[in-house]
C-alpha cells in the first residue's frame, strides 16, 4: 500500500490538491472582498457612473466585478502554481516571467477599472459644478475631464504590462498641450463673461429686481450669476453672458 505521506509528494497528485485548495481560496477571497468592498460604502460611491450602468446591463456590478478580478487573478496563479508543480510544462525561464507578469497585469486591470470610475465620477463632478452656467462651450468641459483621466489610467497601466508608453506620453503632451491652445481660443469669451462677472458681483452696478436694458433687451433682473445675467420682461426671457453686459453696456431703467 503507499503511504499517503508518499502519495502527497507524487507531483500530479501534489498539483491537484493546490488547484482544489486554490480554487476554493479564490471563492472565498472574492466573497470576502465584496462583502467589504460592500461596507465601506464602494457600491454608493459608483451609483450612477457609466460603469456601474454598464456593469448593471450585463447582470453584475462594480463591486462584483472588483471581486471577481481577485478571485480571477488566484484562480490564474493556482492553475500556473499547479502546472509548474506537475511538471507538464518545465521551462525556468518562462515560470520567473509569469511570476513577475501576473501581480502587474492584475494591477493594470484594477487600474483601468479604478480609471473608468473617476473618470465617470470626475465628469459628473464638473458637470454638477458647471450646470448653472449657461454657455454652451462649458459642456465640453466634462468630457475634457473624463477622457483625460482615462488616458492617464490607461498608461499607467500599459506600463505595468511592460508595454512602451514613450509614443502614448509624446501624444499626452501634444494632448494637453492642444487642450491649452484651442481651449484658450474657444475659451475666451467664457473668460471673458467670468472676469466681467465678477466686476459686476463686486460692484454691483444693477441687482435683481431693477428694470434695466441691455443693448436692445429691456427686462427686469431675475438672476445674477459669475457667467451671466438673467432679465425678462411680459413677452420674453434673455439669458445674457456677462460679457455682453460689458459690450452692450447697461442702462438701469428709473421708476
Amino acid at each position: 500500500m503507499v503511504e499517503v505521506g508518499n502519495l502527497i509528494q507524487e507531483p500530479i497528485v501534489l498539483a491537484l490538491l493546490v488547484l482544489v485548495f486554490g480554487l476554493l481560496l479564490g471563492l472565498g477571497i472574492g466573497r470576502i472582498n465584496k462583502q467589504i468592498l460592500m461596507t465601506a460604502g464602494i457600491g454608493d460611491t459608483v451609483e450612477g457612473t457609466a460603469f456601474e450602468r454598464t456593469a448593471r446591463s450585463i447582470g453584475t456590478s462594480t463591486v462584483a466585478l472588483i471581486a471577481r478580478v481577485t478571485s480571477w487573478f488566484i484562480y490564474g496563479v493556482t492553475i500556473l502554481t499547479a502546472i509548474h508543480i506537475s511538471g507538464l510544462f518545465d521551462a525556468p525561464a518562462f515560470w520567473v516571467r509569469v511570476a513577475e507578469f501576473v501581480p502587474r497585469l492584475f494591477i493594470a486591470v484594477l487600474v483601468l477599472i479604478a480609471g473608468f470610475i473617476l473618470a465617470d465620477k470626475a465628469e459628473l463632478a464638473v458637470s454638477e459644478r458647471l450646470k448653472d452656467i449657461k454657455l454652451p462651450e462649458v459642456g465640453v468641459l466634462p468630457l475634457v475631464v473624463k477622457y483625460s483621466v482615462l488616458y492617464i489610467s490607461l498608461l499607467i497601466a500599459l506600463g505595468q504590462v511592460g508595454v512602451n508608453t514613450t509614443a502614448l506620453l509624446v501624444l499626452l503632451t501634444v494632448y494637453v498641450f492642444g487642450v491649452v491652445l484651442i481651449g484658450g481660443l474657444a475659451f475666451k469669451d467664457f473668460l471673458a463673461s467670468a472676469a466681467a462677472g465678477m466686476y459686476l458681483l463686486l460692484n454691483h452696478p444693477y441687482g435683481i429686481g431693477d428694470e434695466v436694458r441691455i443693448g436692445g433687451r429691456q427686462g427686469i433682473v431675475q438672476e445674477m450669476t459669475v457667467m451671466t445675467t438673467r432679465i425678462e420682461n411680459e413677452e420674453e426671457e434673455y439669458i445674457l453672458p456677462n460679457r455682453l453686459v460689458f459690450e452692450e453696456g447697461i442702462a438701469r431703467m428709473r421708476n
